[in-house]
Order: structure tokens, then sequence, then C-alpha cells
């Protein structure tokens, strides 16, 4: 079983426009297939740092001189490349959401296919896990964790269904959660609910969307001049939040105007939205929402 088949592998680091010599991050490890890619276009001077937070990508590590993996969430780019001297780069990629390992492992809670304790947690160090978001967040919070991040319009009655189950005994497993929220998993609908619902969750429990705020803040410090950004989203709240920013530097509102109307923003879209070929969905079924975008600092 791979790790992880890597998507949109070549138009992403395309997207790069990699220097011989240049500095990379991939921000998203995995099972390396993207820093596989970098590496085979990198010189013998050119340097690649890789996060991921989650210890199994550990074991996928590259022995090459040019490469170095760091055990941490991308959130903290700037503190740890800091850390290895290194203030400036020329390209940061990324590949969110959850690798195909974490989800065919079924201990690790990700997949709706199988019966596991509720986890789903990237960094298996981290206290908050999916068990604490169910089992002790209250109404209002669940509500809107599963109204923000599963776009749930059931979320009101689906939290107070949870709220009430748990009073009679604490909710465990994935198919006791199945169990609770049975009422509202139409037939034919289930799958698709089902996967909202683990979305919402998953996303709260890794703090994924304050985690790409972080990283994209850091992102125009650490670019050089004509550096790039190529960033594969999954899902609308991610993809939002990518395109938001590369085109006006924030993610809510509108950039201060001169009186000529005009606004600086210290990014640059480089060419159209990227999502890969039905070629790609059929070999690799994760793929078919992924959508990948590429910006140059300017």
């Amino acid at each position: 079983m791979e790790y992880h088949n890597a998507v949109l592998l070549k138009e992403t680091v395309d997207g790069l426009d990699i220097k011989p010599d240049g500095v990379y991050v991939d921000v998203t490890f995995g099972g390396g297939g993207h820093s596989r890619e970098i590496l085979s276009r990198l010189g013998t001077k050119g340097k690649l740092y890789a996060f991921d937070q989650d210890k199994d990508a550990l074991a996928n590590t590259i022995e090459d001189d040019r490469f170095v993996l760091i055990n941490e969430n991308f959130r903290y780019i700037k503190r740890f490349l800091r850390f290895y001297g290194v203030k400036e780069v020329d390209g940061i990629l990324a590949d969110f959401g959850v690798s195909s390992h974490q989800f065919d492992v079924a201990e690790r809670g990700f997949s709706t296919r199988f019966e596991a304790d509720l986890d789903m947690r990237m960094n298996q160090d981290s206290k908050l896990s999916a068990f604490e978001v169910v089992n002790q967040y209250d109404e209002e919070q669940l509500r809107a964790v599963l109204f923000q991040y599963g776009e749930l319009r059931q979320a009101p009655a689906m939290a107070r269904v949870i709220v009430e189950e748990r009073t009679k005994a604490e909710i465990k497993t994935s198919e006791q959660l199945k169990k609770v929220l049975k009422p509202f998993l139409q037939h034919k609908k289930e799958n698709k609910v089902l996967a909202q619902i683990y979305q919402a969750i998953r996303i709260e429990v890794n703090q994924e969307i304050e985690a790409l705020k972080e990283l994209l803040l850091q992102t125009p410090e650490l670019l050089k001049e004509d550096g790039r950004l190529s960033f594969i989203s999954y899902h609308s709240l991610e993809d939002r939040l990518v395109k938001r920013f590369i085109r006006n530097g924030l993610f809510e509102g509108e950039p201060e105007r001169d009186v000529f109307g005009n606004f600086e923003v210290p990014l640059k879209k480089v060419g159209k939205l990227i999502v890969p070929s039905h070629s790609e969905v059929k070999v690799n079924n994760r793929a078919r929402s992924a959508k990948l975008r590429i910006a140059k600092k300017v």
C-alpha cells in the first residue's frame, strides 16, 4: 500500500519554477512525492526543507544531503527555518488535507469506512482529539464547528442530539457517532453527509484553518522577489482563503486603495486555477476535489 499518491505532481512542482540552486519548502511532506520531484530538479547547491507534524511520515524521509525533514506543524514555518539559518526561500509547496495513509490506517479515526476510536489527530501528541470535540464541546461550540467547517445546514439539530446522547454514555467510537447521527443520514446521501461531519470535526481537531492562515501570513516575508507559492486545496474553506489572500493579501474585506483606486498586494497569481485531469482522478479518486493555485511575490 502506498503511503500517499502525490496529487498534481508535475503541475505543482512546475508552478514553483525551480531554480537549480534555489531553496524550497514542502510544508506537507507526507509520502514525499512532491519533495522527491523537487529534489530531482535541484542541482548540488539546491536545498529542500520539508515539514510534517505526523510522526508516521518520518519513515518516508529522503537520504539526501540537500534535504531536511522537520517534524512540526507548518504554522511554525518561519520559526523553524530560522533555526536552520534560512530567512528567505525561492518557493513553498503545500498539498493540504489528509494523506492516503491517514485515511487508510483504521485506528487513526480519519475514515468513515472503519470502526475506530474517535481520534483524527494529525499530530499524535496533540491533546485535542475528536473524542474531546464530540464529548466536551458545549452545544454552541459543536454547532459552530459543524456549520462553519462542515457547511451543514442541520448543524443546530445535530449538535443538540450529540449533547443529549452523550449524557447517557460517552460517544467513543465512529460507529457510536454514526448511530447518534443516524436521523440525519438520509439514504443515498449518507456518505456525503458523514464526510462533511468528519471533515468538520477533523478541521477543528487539527486547527487546520488557523494553521493555513498563519502559513499564508508568513509567506510574503519568507519568499524572495519572484518566489513562488504552489498550493493545493481540497475543500472550499481552504481554497477560498488561498484565493482571497493571493488576490487581496487579506482573508476578509478589501485592501486600502490610494486616491486613484489602486492597491498593493504582496502576491500575484500565476496562470489559472488547475484541477486534475480525468485520467488522474481515475487512478487516484482522492484527487477529484483538488484545486491548485500558483502565485509569486511581487
